[in-house]
C-alpha cells in the first residue's frame, strides 16, 4: 500500500511519523506537512492509493482530488455539521460527543461519501480533543485504510452546515453564564487558534487554562493581557 499523509498540526505530524515507523517495510507511507509538496507532479511520482488529510487547511487541486483517492477527517456526525470550525461549532451549541467521519473529497464541501466513523468525546481543551481525534484516526482508522481498498458509501439525512467562525465570535460578553465561557475558552485553547478575549479599555485580555469548579459556581483561567492598537 502506498500512502500520503498530509497534515499541518504537530500532534498528527508526531503520530505519521510513528505510523511510519511501525509500517516500515510493509508500506510506502509518505508525510507532507507543507502546502508546497501537495503537487500534482509529487502525487502522480508516487501514485499513491490513498491521501490521507488529517487536520489540511490548503486547498487541495482538482487534479489531485480528480486522480486519486483523497480522504478528509471531519469532525462531526456528517452530514450534520459540514462546513467549517467543526470543534467550535459543536462546543458553541453544547453538544458532549460527536463522530469524526473519514470521508472521500469531493466537488461538495464535506459531501463525499463515509468510509467510516468513529466516536468522539468533547471533554477537556481543544488541545485536549484535537489529540484524542488524532490518537483515533492514526490507530483506530488510518490502520483501516491499510489493510487495502474500502468502498465509501452516500451520507445519508439533510446536512446541517456550519459557518466558519472568525475570531470575533470569540469574544466573552458579560451576558454569558459560567459554562457558557468556560466553553468559549476550551474551545479556542488548542495550537494555532485565537483564543477566547474580552475586551478592557486599552487591553485585549486573552484566556486559556480554563477550569470550571463541580458546582459550576467558580471559574479559572490563564489570563494574557495585550495592548490594543490606538487609533
Amino acid at each position: 500500500m502506498r500512502v500520503i499523509i498530509a497534515t499541518i498540526k504537530s500532534w498528527n505530524i508526531a503520530r505519521a511519523q510513528e505510523l511510519q515507523k511501525q509500517y516500515e517495510g510493509i508500506h510506502e507511507i509518505v508525510l507532507y506537512t507543507e502546502k508546497e509538496e501537495l503537487t500534482v507532479n509529487n502525487v502522480r511520482s508516487f501514485n499513491p492509493d490513498y491521501i490521507l488529510l488529517p487536520h489540511w487547511s490548503y486547498f487541495i487541486p482538482n487534479e489531485i482530488t480528480d486522480n486519486w483517492e483523497c480522504v478528509v477527517f471531519h469532525m462531526t456526525d456528517l452530514p450534520y455539521g459540514r462546513g467549517g470550525s467543526p470543534l467550535q461549532n459543536l462546543i458553541a451549541r453544547g453538544h458532549k460527543e460527536t463522530k469524526v467521519s473519514a470521508i472521500r473529497v469531493t466537488a461538495t464541501l464535506d459531501g463525499g461519501p463515509v468510509y467510516m466513523k468513529r466516536p468522539l468525546s468533547l471533554a477537556g481543551s481543544a488541545q485536549e480533543i484535537f489529540v484524542r481525534c488524532a490518537d483515533i484516526i492514526f490507530q483506530e482508522m488510518i490502520p483501516v485504510f491499510l489493510t487495502g481498498k474500502i468502498t465509501p458509501v452516500p451520507q445519508e439525512g439533510n446536512p446541517v452546515v456550519f459557518k466558519r467562525r472568525k475570531p470575533e465570535d470569540s469574544k466573552i460578553t458579560c451576558d454569558m453564564e459560567l459554562d457558557k465561557i468556560y466553553d468559549y475558552i476550551r474551545m479556542l485553547d488548542a495550537e494555532g487558534y485565537p483564543r477566547a478575549y474580552l475586551e478592557f479599555g486599552a487591553y485585549r485580555l486573552e484566556f486559556e487554562e480554563a477550569n470550571l469548579s463541580g458546582d459550576g459556581q467558580t471559574l479559572s483561567a490563564r489570563v494574557v493581557f495585550r495592548s490594543q492598537p490606538t487609533e
